[in-house]
């Protein structure tokens, strides 16, 4: 069952997509979009012009059908229960509705390993949350190419989760699609089974050299978790790739690095999000508060949240748990202090930024995302007052030290992918970790059986318990971390009686256990492992014949509990075994049992064969057969015997005299040792004294340097708290500026931007890091990258007017990037708005030439003069009357004109007038000026002057007009 997923822009990316698939393809597909209600039909109407399958709208109750288009219908929520569509009423506003996700959420549950989900052009993340339970539940997930989306959020934000199999364009995305669709029925490895016979039929050590493998690269030991999700992980990847057999998968692993760290990725597949199970946390919520409400002032609330992924859940505890805070007396003072772990890198550098995109608003309430969060860039941001509560750390829960003393333990949906093995391991380690009446909560498919003693349930349905008094069994944290075995021995289980007809055939493990054990109480003689000291170690069969145990505090000792006749025979053949490093066997030893004399040998061996069992003996008591009379004791005491017990006697004296002699050469070399060593002591003890000294010494000079460095670290805070600030400030600036700014690096990488950029490249948070030249421009204009690349090597700035294809108009400046140390370190790209400016120079250029049209149109000869009494401007009848080049006027000075005819005092004085704005006088008239005009003659010439105002106001400048020219008067 394939979702369709998109936005804007999709439609083109649907056609592309249904033009190329079949008809007949055996899959049915889900369109599901951002619709308006006001959009009833319009999608399965165009859907019906992709493809010739049959398009319905989905609809309560209807079942899905192979080779069918089912398109979600307007202001509705689309689910899947059994096969079947049912519509909901959205809960969430319109801005904050999230489709896609409703549906993949509620696809990956009832379709699981058969859902495949594709998301196509759209804005916002819609889509990034449902596509990871589809992963979680082994189906598929397809992306189209963001460079080939009209509109690439929706797609980006789908690949920064990392859980994509394919990335495509359209056209190409049915082959990919069927061929997937296709591998499970005719290509694809067999699902394992629990079945001892299927997991046999799987290539002889492939799994184990596959985590060996990964454990290489990564240090992460998977062998722990549940073979049945490992195997249907392994099983995408090998699809991904088309390959069919696990030993060629190793191979592949063997030859590409990077798939092993895919691989890796794929085992650590986190779905997780903002209070998952609300119901649970309202649960824990109200537990809590009585756990807050017991803390002892000034004390901490530690929580330890492992497996924490990408931060959600971590974050959802520091919530409540600062909820739960403000219940508190506020007379009361309580630390809180979480620590979320997790063995994947990038997660933790993730949840650590605390950046998530705007879809979970579905999850958190208005009120927290007021109080908790910050929007950022689109984004929401957890408030850094919040983020320093949390503490995220690398750490491997199967073999590192768990974190003590806490509160509280959350460990939700982690257990399940466990082995039993291992589950059984931590249990024990959690309990150790919380304080008394701590509390424990698992995810809603984790237990505690076979644990009750040492956790108390509170709320059964969601998993909630409370540490009980009982304490840590020592046997049960013993196997934790290092003792973890993947091959457990057998555990001794009661002979059970079959039926004749049964199969003859057993398998090895328990019933292989019972036939030893029984043959070793049956034929093998009562033996003991001892060490050097004749400590006891094991104790096979029944011994009681021959030991005994000793009166008072005494251990377990060989030489201790041997009965009266068999101590000196033991002692000495285990010292001669242990001096001669050979087996010693002593034939018709006696020995006075119960039932009167008893003849046994008595054979001490070395058990050297392993490492584990190097240095220990066996001394094993074999009965031997013993006349009736003499174990009765009737027999006469004749000279013979009498002669075999002194010579015994003699035997055991010439013995005691030699290890007398041996001690007594020991004790001498011992005492020589022990001069020696005393002496060795006293040195010591000085170079002791004198180390003390030093110590002592040392510890002033750390005392110091501890002062030195508290100093240093108040400095460090102090500097801190400036950078902060600076960088508030500077963000602000920036932010009030409203100039679109981008910093780059020498490589010309983006470093940083202000969010105006926006409307001039399209860049995103995500994009940082990436060239510049990889994204187009608004501008009409083709050499931004040219430009960028000549300050860096000429190191000179750059300033450039350009137009926006939206008809907006820029000031582009480009400078070096200089630090404090006046070293490049980049380019800095400003774009200042400039499009009133524009504007308004355009409308002063129409207002000039207009003026310079009406000049034109007027009969009269007339003059536009500025402050210096410079002609700006001149209308074509003062040029033709006064016989000036009309193109040579405009810059002139007055004065000058016609020889100097126009240089007349009283001209000056009216014209200087004008111009002094402090002057009331604005205008002139009827001025008469006897003037000799080169060319012309004598002229009687009547002038007019205007001052020029501009909304009101002076400007500097004037109009002189010519009202008549006549005939100078006579005898002028």
């Amino acid at each position: 069952m394939v979702a369709l997923g998109g936005s804007a822009g999709s439609l083109e990316a649907f056609e592309q997509f249904f033009r190329y698939l079949p008809v007949r393809t055996g899959v049915a597909y889900v369109v599901v979009t951002h619709l308006s209600p006001t959009q009833d039909g319009e999608l399965l109407q165009v859907i019906a012009h992709f493809t010739s399958m049959p398009v319905l709208e989905a609809k309560d109750g209807m079942r899905v059908r192979p080779n069918h288009v089912f398109v979600i219908p307007p202001n509705y929520d689309l689910s899947l229960l059994h096969g079947s569509f049912y519509l909901l009423k959205p809960t969430q506003t319109p801005g904050r509705r999230l489709p896609i996700d409703f549906f993949l959420q509620s696809l990956a549950k009832d379709a699981r390993e058969r859902a495949v989900c594709i998301i196509f052009s759209g804005m916002g993340s819609d889509g990034s949350l449902g596509l990871k339970l589809i992963m979680e539940n082994f189906g598929m997930v397809m992306v189209q190419d963001p460079e080939t989306a009209l509109y690439d959020s929706m797609p980006r934000a789908a690949m920064a989760t990392e859980f994509v199999d394919f990335v495509l364009a359209p056209e190409l995305m049915p082959t990919k699609l069927l061929d997937y669709v296709e591998r499970p029925l005719l290509g694809r490895p067999p699902r394992p089974s629990d079945t001892r016979d299927e997991v046999d039929n799987k290539p002889a050590h492939a799994l184990q050299k596959i985590f060996l493998l990964i454990r290489s690269q990564t240090g992460h030991d998977f062998s722990y978790y549940k073979r049945n999700t490992v195997f249907r992980r392994i099983e995408r990847r090998m699809n991904a790739h088309q390959i069919k057999e696990f030993t060629q998968y190793v191979r592949y692993l063997q030859e590409n690095p990077h798939e092993v760290e895919q691989l890796f990725r794929e085992l650590l597949i986190g779905v997780t999000k903002f209070f998952r199970d609300h119901e649970a946390f309202e649960h824990l919520k109200m537990h809590m508060r009585s756990v807050v409400q017991h803390k002892e002032n000034d004390s901490t609330i530690r929580v330890w949240a492992p497996g924490c992924s990408t931060g959600e859940e971590a974050y959802s505890l520091t919530m409540l748990l600062l909820e739960c805070l403000d219940t508190v007396d506020p007379g009361r003072y309580l630390k809180i202090q979480i620590f979320a772990t997790d063995i994947s890198a990038d997660s933790i550098d993730f949840a650590r930024a605390g950046l998530y995109p705007e879809n979970i608003a579905a999850d958190v309430s208005p009120e927290r995302l007021q109080r908790f969060f910050q929007k950022v860039d689109g984004h929401y941001q957890i408030r850094k007052e919040v983020r320093d509560l949390v503490v995220f750390a690398l750490h491997n829960i199967n073999k590192d030290a768990p974190f003590t003393k806490l509160d509280l333990l959350c460990c939700r949906n982690l257990l399940i992918y466990l082995s039993g093995e291992l589950q059984k391991n931590l249990l024990p380690v959690f309990h150790y970790a919380l304080n008394p009446k701590g509390l424990l909560f698992l995810g809603p498919s984790e237990n505690i059986t076979g644990f009750q003693d040492l956790f108390q349930p509170l709320d059964v349905k969601w998993k909630i318990s409370r540490r009980t008094e009982t304490a840590s069994s020592l046997p049960r944290l013993a196997n934790f971390p290092f003792s973890l075995s993947s091959h457990p021995l057998a555990s001794v289980v009661s002979p059970v009686l079959v039926p004749a007809s049964a199969s003859a055939r057993r398998e090895g493990g328990a019933f292989a256990f019972l036939i030893q054990k029984e043959l070793l109480r049956t034929y093998a003689p009562p033996a003991v492992v001892i060490n050097s000291k004749g400590e006891i170690l094991y104790v096979n069969g029944r011994t009681g014949k021959y030991l005994e145990p000793a009166p008072g505090l005494s251990g377990m000792n060989l030489f201790e509990m041997a009965r009266e006749e068999l101590n000196f025979e033991i002692s000495g053949a285990v010292y001669r075994a242990t001096q001669s490093h050979e087996d010693v066997v002593i034939d018709n030893v006696r020995v006075r049992t119960d039932m009167g004399q008893q003849m046994l040998r008595l054979s001490v061996r070395h058990l050297g064969e392993t490492e584990t069992l190097a240095g220990l003996l066996l001394v094993v008591f074999e009965d031997q057969p013993t006349p009736r009379r003499l174990r009765l004791g009737k027999q006469s005491v004749s000279l013979e015997q009498r002669n075999d017990a002194a010579s015994a006697l003699e035997k055991e004296l010439q013995y005691t005299k030699h290890r007398l002699q041996t001690t007594i050469e020991e004790m001498e070399s011992s005492l020589e040792e022990l001069k020696s060593t005393n002496e060795e002591l006293q040195s010591a003890n000085e170079e002791l004294q004198s180390t003390n000294e030093e110590a002592m010494t040392n510890k002033e000079e750390m005392q110091s340097l501890n002062e030195e460095l508290m100093t240093l670290n108040m400095q460090y805070m102090a500097r801190t708290e400036e950078l902060t600030q600076s960088a508030n400030d500077m963000k602000n600036l920036l932010d009030a500026t409203e100039i679109a700014i981008i910093f780059l690096d020498n490589d010309m990488l983006v470093k940083r931007f202000t969010p105006p950029v926006s409307r001039i490249i399209n860049l995103m948070p995500a994009d940082v890091g990436r060239p510049l030249m990889h994204f187009a421009s608004n501008l009409r204009y083709e050499y931004l990258i040219r430009d960028v690349q000549q300050v860096l090597s000429r190191l000179t700035s750059l300033e450039i007017n350009l137009q926006a294809t939206n008809g907006q108009w820029y000031t582009m400046r480009i400078l070096p990037y200089r630090t404090l140390d006046n070293y490049i370190s980049g380019a800095v790209i400003t774009f200042t708005e400039i499009t009133s400016l524009k504007q308004m120079e355009q409308q002063l250029q129409e207002s000039v030439r207009f003026a310079a049209s009406i000049q034109e149109a007027v009969r009269e000869p007339q003059l536009t003069l500025d402050n210096q009494l410079q002609v700006l401007t001149a209308s074509r009848s003062f040029a033709e009357a006064f016989r000036e080049q009309s193109d040579q006027l405009p810059g002139k000075r007055l004065l000058h004109l016609n020889g100097g005819a126009w240089d007349k005092p009283e001209l000056r004085q009216h014209l200087h007038q004008l111009l002094d704005a402090a002057s009331e006088q604005a205008e002139f008239n009827d001025l008469v000026l006897d003037m000799m005009l080169p060319e012309i003659g004598r002229r009687q010439v009547v002038l007019y002057g205007r001052r020029l105002l501009y909304q009101g106001q002076p400007t500097q400048q004037v109009l002189l007009g010519v009202r008549s020219i006549g005939a100078a008067a006579a005898g002028a």
